[in-house]
């Protein structure tokens, strides 16, 4: 579950980037947020993700809850949502150097003193609930543009994530692949795990989305199918 209420983000004295941004998503279902380049969409899931401060507003999960009133000492507040929120960043960001299952793993050893027998069981099991449980030696040069895509995820569900967030998911795939991804995140729907994306693709957001949303000139707004 996610729930965010009056959200604003500024910049550098810069008019908000976006301001009274409101949406909740449920446990086990799938959002989407489409807008023209630069309207603020990644910025804004680098906010939910903890990445980033946002200025004024509230974000609430399960278990915890970040409020922003223009107070740096409470913004600093939004670096506990690191724990709780995954996100799929557009480049992957995979660490090269390391297997599939080794991307997987590191995470949830360093943040979470996990041991590696444990992570290694998660990871073996997200790997096989996305299909790749050939692929956990491969190394992502190795791996087509989806399954690198599916180890990604596999890595931000290691964390045990109340939300994951993705930016452009089909943004670097082949438009063949573009079912792979809708098959994907539907599998993820199953975790439980509330899901926003990102996309610019209508027919990912037609074929998934629970919710959409339109982010342009500050504001968010619900999109009609």
């Amino acid at each position: 579950m996610l729930r965010v209420h009056d959200l604003e983000h500024v910049r550098d004295g810069a008019p908000p980037t976006f301001s009274g941004v409101s949406f909740e998503i449920a446990a086990g279902s799938v959002a989407t947020i489409a807008g023209a380049s630069g309207a603020g969409k990644t910025t804004l899931l680098r906010c939910l993700a903890g990445l980033e401060p946002f200025q004024r507003g509230t974000i609430e999960l399960p278990t915890l809850q970040v409020v922003a009133n223009g107070d740096h000492r409470v913004r600093r507040g939004h670096e506990r949502l690191r724990g709780h929120v995954g996100l799929v960043f557009q480049s992957l960001e995979l660490f090269p150097h390391l297997s599939a299952l080794a991307n997987c793993v590191l995470a949830p050893m360093r943040v979470h003193r996990v041991s590696r027998a444990d992570a290694e069981r998660r990871a073996h099991a997200l790997l096989e609930q996305l299909g790749l449980a050939d692929k956990a030696d491969a190394f992502p040069a190795r791996l087509s543009g989806g399954q690198r895509q599916r180890v990604a995820i596999a890595r931000a569900l290691a964390m045990h994530p109340s939300v994951l967030l993705y930016d452009e998911p089909t943004s670097a795939l082949d438009p063949s692949l573009r079912a792979e991804v809708v098959e994907t995140l539907r599998r993820v729907r199953t975790t439980g795990v509330a899901q926003l994306v990102v996309t610019h693709d209508a027919t990912l957001a037609d074929g998934l989305a629970d919710a959409r949303f339109t982010l342009a000139a500050g504001a968010l707004t619900p999109t009609a199918r």
